[in-house]
Parts: structure tokens; C-alpha cells; sequence
């Protein structure tokens, strides 16, 4: 696969997955759909506010509880700017991303940056690992 190839395919892979979150205009989330496009055994680690690492399951459940029981609604976030590096099979994005919707009825804004760590599987790619900082 050439190099504008596979950026294409993790910009595709990255879309998606803040995707995941988006349950505005009354449509479900679709957290769950992180269960495929990350490794089964992947961690998710936020440092800020407070130092936190998951699995894929612990990290997925509060969020499906979280955007279908109307406390976090009209939300969705969204990459501002990103940078890629592609290494054979394996690819590592940093980037700056943005969220906004309602936290039990009051606006909730924020922003933060994002890391992944991608791999090419049989499948194709995958997340194996993902971070976050949120911007106090």
C-alpha cells in the first residue's frame, strides 16, 4: 500500500472513531463499535484530570451509559489538527481534538490531544493503544 493510502485509511479509522461518540440530533452513540476498531487487548489511558488506564471493556461501558441515559446529549468531538507518521505496519497520530454537547442540561465544552497507536492486522488496521489530555 503506498503512503497516501494508508494516511487515507487512518484518517478513515480516526473519523471513525471519534464518531463512536457523536449522539447528536437524538441518534445513539455507537460506542461499542470501539470493540472493533481496537485490538481486543488495547489500553485507552487519559492523564488529566486524573491518571486512569482501561481496557477496551471498562473503557467502553460507562461511555454507552453515559451517552443513552440523557446526562451527556448533543455530543460529539472532532479532530482540529493531526500528525501521522507511518512506519510499515505500524503508525503513531498525535493530534489536537475538540468536544461540545450538553452535561446534565448544562453546555460542555472542551479540548484536548489525542495519541493512537495503529497496526496493519489481517484485518486490516486497528487501534492497539490510545491516550488523552484534556485541557483543564
Amino acid at each position: 500500500m503506498s503512503h497516501s493510502t494508508v494516511k487515507a485509511e487512518l484518517d478513515r479509522l480516526t473519523a471513525e472513531f471519534f464518531a463512536a461518540f457523536d449522539n447528536r440530533d437524538g441518534r445513539p452513540a455507537d460506542v461499542a463499535r470501539l470493540r472493533r476498531l481496537m485490538l481486543p487487548g488495547g489500553v485507552i489511558v487519559v492523564t488529566s484530570p486524573t491518571y486512569l488506564a482501561y481496557t477496551v471493556e471498562e473503557f467502553v461501558a460507562p461511555r454507552e451509559l453515559l451517552l443513552s441515559d440523557g446526562r451527556l446529549t448533543e455530543f460529539h468531538e472532532w479532530e482540529t489538527g493531526e500528525h501521522t507518521d507511518i512506519a510499515e505496519g505500524i503508525a503513531c497520530r498525535i493530534g489536537e481534538y475538540r468536544k461540545s454537547g450538553f452535561l446534565n442540561g448544562e453546555p460542555y465544552e472542551g479540548s484536548g490531544t489525542k495519541t493512537f497507536q495503529f497496526v496493519r492486522t489481517p484485518e486490516g488496521w486497528r487501534i492497539s493503544a490510545f491516550a488523552w489530555h484534556d485541557q483543564p
